[in-house]
């Protein structure tokens, strides 16, 4: 595993482990939690309806079906349909596609080399009793609505592995897919009023470029101001079967936290 890849054989990877696979060429990735024994817990709205966006999108772009067929799969048992939090195989989480591990803890400038979001964070992963802990109660209890921007297999896995929420559920969760998809236009649209004073095509390239990666750098779970840790037992209580934005206790819980605590800031100094 690079700088630049973290692609990683099966023999490479361990329980508590967030794994991710690219799906249709490499535009997206499916993500969730290596329990051990060739089995994974990831986050999935199912079949036709991965994006939650409500379009025609749903149809075509579906990265966390459980199995390729249209029946149950004769390995692990998960039906190809199956929604929600599920426990399935790592063939029918992977579809055919390479084994990739996510990084934790890294550096800002090995954070910005990887140019690609949702591959990696500067926060710190909790151990992995913690992790599994997690993963294996919200499989039993659920992670609520599947949402694009605020609440995807990516946003699963990172809270499994850090125990962080974002506490405003008006902003973009904690998926770095999400950041990259939303950071690119922005750094266009930040950048285009500089193209006037830009003496070449290459220098505005270079201040779009500067521009999204710091939308990255900004949007991430490690930084990120907004966060809050929340134990996965308070988490299940606040999440409805529907959606998670409708609660408007969870918001409420979140800021009841202990501001002053280092665990709720992820180790940056205490809130005013």
């Amino acid at each position: 595993m690079g700088v630049l890849s973290n692609r990683v054989s099966k023999s490479q990877v361990s329980p508590g482990d967030h794994i991710y696979s690219w799906r249709s060429a490499y535009t997206y990735a499916h993500h969730g939690i290596y329990t051990g024994d060739d089995q994974v817990i990831h986050f999935t709205r199912g079949r036709d309806e991965e994006l939650g966006t409500g379009t025609i999108l749903d149809v075509f772009l579906v990265s966390s079906r459980p199995t390729t067929g249209l029946g149950r799969c004769e390995k692990c048992g998960v039906q190809a349909d199956s929604s929600g939090v599920v426990l399935s195989c790592l063939d029918c989480f992977l579809l055919g596609d390479p084994l990739y591990r996510f990084e934790y803890g890294i550096d800002p400038m090995t954070f910005l080399a990887k140019a690609r979001g949702g591959t990696c964070t500067l926060a710190k992963s909790d151990d992995k009793e913690l992790v599994l802990h997690r993963a294996n109660y919200l499989l039993n209890n659920g992670f609520g609505c599947y949402h694009i921007f605020r609440n995807n297999c990516e946003d699963f896995a990172i809270y499994c592995k850090t125990g962080l929420l974002v506490v405003d559920q008006n902003m973009i969760g904690r998926s770095g897919q999400a950041a990259s998809f939303l950071g690119a236009p922005l750094a266009a649209v930040v950048s285009s009023p500089l193209r006037f004073v830009m003496t070449s095509p290459l220098g505005f390239a270079a201040v779009t470029a500067g521009v999204y990666c710091f939308s990255r750098y900004a949007a991430d779970i490690g930084v990120r101001r907004d966060v809050a840790k929340v134990a996965v037992e308070d988490l299940a209580v606040n999440i409805s079967p529907s959606t998670i934005t409708e609660q408007p206790n969870a918001t409420a819980d979140l800021l009841s936290l202990d501001n002053n605590s280092p665990a709720v800031n992820n180790g940056l100094p205490p809130r005013s």
